[in-house]
């Protein structure tokens, strides 16, 4: 299945609200990625085209795809770990026994969770420093404070995420990546 088909067919494993929140956020995040992305793209075309064809950049297009670029990875982030995308270094991990996996990826899971809600409240702390400082974008005209909006809502999703995947190790028999991820190896080979 692809990334795209995955997305589409999300359903989240979890019970009751906890399956409600994590779809919801799945859904959201959806959007916000591929709207980043296709925004993104416009933009860099666009300004690519005024600039040669027309002789002037478009002046706020660095500062717009930098908004977009932060909006993209911290919504990102989230992304990731709802899909069980993250880098791992699992030969520890690999070779324990499913009842060892299972506790690990429940104290992975967890302390990656607070590590996760540690960065959003310092996140919200410099978005705060920020702020007092008043400082705009040239172009735009906006302040600096508003753009990093996304790095908290970022952190905030994927500690979520990490806390219900937690959750689903806790309640379920299998070792879950993810929510939606079950822990296992495919067979990548293709024969040309």
């Amino acid at each position: 299945m692809t990334d795209d088909e995955m997305e589409k067919s999300y359903r989240s494993g979890l019970p009751g609200i906890l399956g409600v929140i994590d779809t919801a956020i799945s859904k959201i995040e959806a959007v916000i990625l591929a709207m980043g992305v296709l925004l993104m793209a416009l933009n860099t075309v666009t300004n690519v085209v005024a600039r040669f064809v027309f002789g002037n950049s478009i002046m706020f297009s660095g500062e717009l795809n930098r908004i977009l670029i932060i909006m993209i990875t911290f919504a990102g982030i989230g992304y990731a770990a709802r899909h069980g995308r993250h880098i791992r270094m699992s030969a520890i991990y690999d070779a324990l026994p499913v009842g060892g996996r299972k506790v690990l990826m429940i104290f992975i899971a967890l302390f990656t969770s607070l590590v996760m809600f540690f960065l959003l409240y310092y996140s919200i702390v410099y978005i705060l420093d920020l702020q007092s400082k008043g400082r705009v974008l040239p172009s735009l005209g906006l302040p600096v404070w508003i753009i990093y909006l996304w790095v908290p809502m970022g952190f905030l999703i994927t500690g979520i995420q990490y806390l219900l995947t937690a959750v689903k190790n806790v309640t379920s028999h299998d070792v879950y990546l993810s929510t939606g991820v079950v822990d296992g190896y495919k067979d990548t080979e293709t024969e040309v």
